[in-house]
């Protein structure tokens, strides 16, 4: 999946391994576990990565924050890749690839038997090698787009909309762009680093005119959104 090409996904965040398979058997590309702001701990990520085993969808974990130990242990569970919140610099970008990586290139704690390599069943060097997306949500990711794409290792520069909203509207003295020229920025820094880009949208009407922009990793919605919006349109229907 390290092909520059369009990649649906979807974010979990209630941490049921029950709504992970049922996402991944319903065709999704990838998967995104949110460790972050989501509901399920870290107890209930291996039981939904263990979900979608054998299926097409790919499992990346966003983690809480750009801990070497946490980017580790999602790995050695067996997630195929990390997102990394508020990655705003190439120094913080080099030190979260350091941390998904073994030595010569990283510095990341090797065990042989951990889920990833199949508890020790599988060479670790048949273990294809993380996707690793920094995620671009301040006024100072955007200005260090460029930089953060050209750090060895760094496959997607993937925008949080919420986030780099709210840092444009709650810092207008530092925004020199609007919010649709940083997309287009970080666009730019990527295709010119030959990596990719991605977007968390709501609404899947926008999946056209974001591809056509440059964005290949897509995320639609939540889980929790879904069911959320579902459950109110059916109370409303029935108030009618």
């Amino acid at each position: 999946m390290k092909k520059n090409q369009p990649y649906l996904g979807t974010w979990l965040s209630i941490g049921s391994p029950v709504i992970a398979e049922l996402a991944a058997l319903s065709g999704f590309d990838w998967l995104l576990f949110d460790l972050e702001h989501g509901c399920g701990s870290e107890a209930a990520l291996l039981p939904q990565l263990q979900s979608i085993r054998g299926t097409n969808a790919a499992g990346i974990v966003r983690v809480g924050a750009p801990h070497p130990d946490l980017i580790a242990r999602v790995l050695d569970w067996g997630a195929q890749g990390v997102m990394v919140p508020h990655v705003n610099s190439a120094a913080e970008a080099e030190s979260v690839v350091q941390a998904a990586h073994y030595t010569p290139r990283g510095r990341r704690g090797f065990s042989r038997t951990v889920r990833a390599h199949n508890y020790g069943l599988r060479s670790p060097d048949k273990t294809p090698e993380p996707i690793i997306m920094a995620q671009i949500e301040t006024i100072e990711a955007v200005e260090n787009a460029r930089a953060i794409a050209q750090v060895d290792g760094i496959d997607v520069l993937f925008v949080g909309p919420s986030d780099l909203n709210f840092d444009l509207r709650t810092r207008p003295q530092q925004a020199k762009h609007s919010y649709g020229a940083c997309l287009k920025q970080v666009v730019s820094a990527a295709t010119e680093a030959g990596k990719s880009c991605g977007i968390l949208i709501r609404d899947a009407l926008e999946l056209p005119a974001l591809r056509k922009q440059g964005f290949t990793w897509l995320a639609v919605d939540s889980d929790l959104a879904i069911l959320r919006n579902s459950y109110q349109k059916l109370v409303q229907d029935f108030s009618r």
